[in-house]
């Protein structure tokens, strides 16, 4: 018999920023359980229900029971003892002369086919939820009343139902039931289902509970948006609120709440952050992204009267805009530049030394960038110096994300140049992928040097990533490095940079390997990088293995391999690039110039007047970064190298014949892999 089984949890309040993930984890387990013990074919064809109070998965067309299936048992040896053969066939219900003969690793063994009844969804579901609320990614459980259940929130009920009948079974403590349980206070109490079919519509009707995460997330979304429509205000980005929102409510309504203008005089960063990250409201904004005096309440109550719903949260507001107001106006009482020497009170890391002596590395390590690009060193240098100094400000203290950012808005009060500002708040991006850049060559300045003193300072005291363990977010800052060098177009030497950034640690303090280290690290970074921006894996080597240096060019020799290899010439070039590497690694010529005198055969003086003739040519577009036309130009060897390969014996028994060949192919090689390693082409 086919028919629709539910599950239900019914909890305390389960965290909400991870409600979504534990409830999907646990209907995959569940769905999963049910076709290991073939009750279920299709173990991705379920609904997931995800509210405050409870997880719960619906899944149709599940059996009560599973046909018997027939098990092949392979036992010992067909040499073994008789007695031990006919123990074997004893233990499955055999008889010895009924067993089969089957050819393993260890030789010819007997084997007894068996029939293994089929799974019971009565004997099997309680287990298979067990197992599935096992293996739940919770970092912390805990235990309520006298039993020994565990589970990140207390749980209160159990609903198991297989159409309309109850599946019996315990599971943390709970009998399983058909009885669920409507809005704390907008229902109408326990729901005693007749059907596991008829769950979620008399959930939502008579007990005011909209059980599809999804659905009631969309619902939110369509009246935030309604809402500030009325007002003709923007929402801004506010889709992790919404997701956090929408598993803090069982029956969502949105409502509009205000707050008096003259807090709008506080940065409205602040006010922001303080409304979204405390209070999870929606804040509105005009046209031009700047903040109005309005924010949306998402409310777990659907009232026709909601102004007490809506005075109460204005009520609570307000002494969180009080304080920001009361950071900021007391953070401008000292200027940023005299909490600067308060940052060697504070401890970086005990193997690097304060925020004081990182700020002065960055400091000196943004002016020599500054340098290379051509920009105001000086406004670089002052940037850097101050660009740790928001950490000691109550604001920051309050609200960690805001660094940087305060730093901008008390520099500018500083009277700072509006450079040395922008810089001091962008030298934090990018802090997430698709996060915007530094604007400008000072912003970048200061920026690089402070993700390049990170890199090379962790890894040279030994805490590289491992694994998923990136506690000091390096993975994040190489990538972070890489964007800025290629999206910026900036033309500074990755290793160079490396090489800066470890010079202006003390002697003592870091490894002569710590540059390299980085470099490695960051140049898998950027096969990473490259590969989500659509490159082909072996385009990539192809420009990778020859370790790059000017990143910002990465992307244009990239686009020059992807034409090349077009081209009807560029499979037999990489072929034969791929030759070449495999003789001359063979080889043990030291010779690296041919000399024409030694040519014999027409057609390796037809192509060492090729490469002679090319080289040149091939260089000056280098120069000119026109690396398509590089590899355009090298495509009109095809003939001579083919030639060669078909006319002339390389390993010739003269030895000096055999070096002069073999320096002309170290010469070609040389030539073909100046934009790239071609042979990486090669299938």
């Amino acid at each position: 018999m086919q028919a629709t089984l539910l599950v239900e949890l019914l909890t305390e309040e389960l965290p909400p920023k991870s409600l979504a993930r534990l409830a999907g984890s646990f209907a995959q387990g569940v769905t999963a359980g049910l076709a290991a013990h073939q009750l279920k074919s299709d173990a991705s064809d379920h609904r997931v229900f995800a509210t405050p109070r409870r997880i719960g998965v619906l899944v149709p067309q599940v059996i009560a029971k599973a046909q018997d299936r027939e098990k092949v048992e392979t036992g010992p040896s067909e040499k073994a003892p008789p007695a031990a053969i006919a123990g074997f066939a004893k233990k499955h219900g055999v008889a010895p002369e009924a067993l089969e003969r089957q050819e393993t690793s260890k030789g010819l063994v007997v084997a007894a086919r068996v029939r293994v009844p089929g799974a019971d969804i009565d004997s099997v579901l309680a287990g298979i939820v067990t197992d599935s609320l096992r293996k739940l990614p919770i970092p912390k459980v805990m235990r309520w009343g006298d039993g020994d259940a565990q589970f990140v929130r207390p749980v209160h009920k159990l609903v198991m139902m297989h159409g309309m009948r109850v599946v019996p079974g315990n599971v943390l403590g709970l009998e399983s039931g058909n009885a669920t349980r409507g809005h704390r206070f907008m229902g109408s109490g326990d729901i005693v289902l007749a059907s596991a079919g008829e769950y979620e519509s008399r959930l939502r009707n008579e007990g005011k509970v909209v059980a599809d995460f999804g659905e009631r997330k969309a619902m939110i979304d369509t009246a935030l948006a309604k809402e500030a429509a009325r007002y003709g205000a923007k929402l801004g980005e506010y889709a992790d609120l919404l997701d956090e929102v929408a598993a803090l409510v069982e029956y969502p309504a949105v409502y509009t709440g205000a707050f008096e203008p003259h807090f709008l005089e506080v940065p409205q960063e602040c006010l922001i952050l303080t409304m979204r990250q405390n209070q999870k409201y929606f804040p509105l904004f005009d046209a031009a992204g700047k903040l109005l005096p309005k924010f949306l309440i998402v409310s777990n109550m659907d009232l026709a009267d909601p102004s007490h719903i809506i005075g109460g949260n204005q009520r609570v507001v307000r002494p969180r805009l009080e304080d920001a107001r009361f950071f900021y106006d007391q953070d401008r009482k000292a200027r940023l530049e005299s909490r600067v020497p308060q940052l060697g009170h504070v401890v970086y890391h005990n193997k690097l030394g304060t925020q004081l002596e990182r700020s002065e590395r960055i400091q000196l390590l943004a002016g020599r960038i500054a340098r290379r690009l051509g920009a105001d060193a000086a406004l670089a240098e002052r940037a850097a110096w101050l660009a740790k100094a928001d950490l000691l400000t109550g604001m920051v203290g309050e609200f960690p994300e805001l660094q940087g950012t305060m730093g901008r808005y008390y520099a500018l009060h500083d009277g700072e140049p509006a450079v040395v500002a922008d810089a001091i708040e962008a030298h934090y991006r990018p802090k997430f992928a698709g996060d915007r850049l530094p604007e400008g060559p000072v912003a970048a300045a200061v920026a690089l040097a402070d993700k390049l003193d990170t890199l090379v300072g962790i890894f040279g005291i030994g805490g590289a990533p491992t694994g998923d363990k990136d506690p000091f977010a390096l993975r994040r800052h190489a990538l972070g490095t890489l964007r800025i060098l290629i999206e910026a177009k900036l033309p500074l030497a990755l290793d160079t940079l490396l090489q800066d950034a470890a010079s202006v640690f003390p002697a003592s303090k870091l490894p002569a390997t710590a540059a390299g280290a980085v470099y490695a690290f960051m140049l898998e970074r950027l096969r990473n990088l490259l590969k989500d921006h659509g490159y082909a894996i072996d385009e990539i080597e192809a420009v990778a293995s020859q370790a790059p240096q000017r990143i910002d060019l990465v992307t244009a020799r990239l686009d020059a391999v992807r034409s090349f290899r077009k081209l009807p010439e560029a499979a037999s070039l990489a072929a034969a690039n791929k030759r070449i590497r495999n003789i001359l690694k063979k080889s043990d010529a030291h010779s690296t110039i041919a000399t024409e005198a030694l040519l014999r055969e027409p057609a390796e003086k037809a192509l060492f007047g090729s490469v002679g003739a090319l080289a040149p040519k091939i260089q000056s577009s280098i120069d000119a970064l026109d690396y398509g036309n590089a590899l355009h130009l090298l495509a009109g060897m095809r003939a001579e190298v083919d030639k060669f390969f078909d006319d002339v014996m390389v390993n010739a028994e003269d030895a000096n014949l055999r070096a002069n060949r073999l320096a002309l192919l170290g010469q070609l090689d040389t030539l073909m892999n100046r934009v790239a390693d071609i042979s990486k082409l090669a299938a």
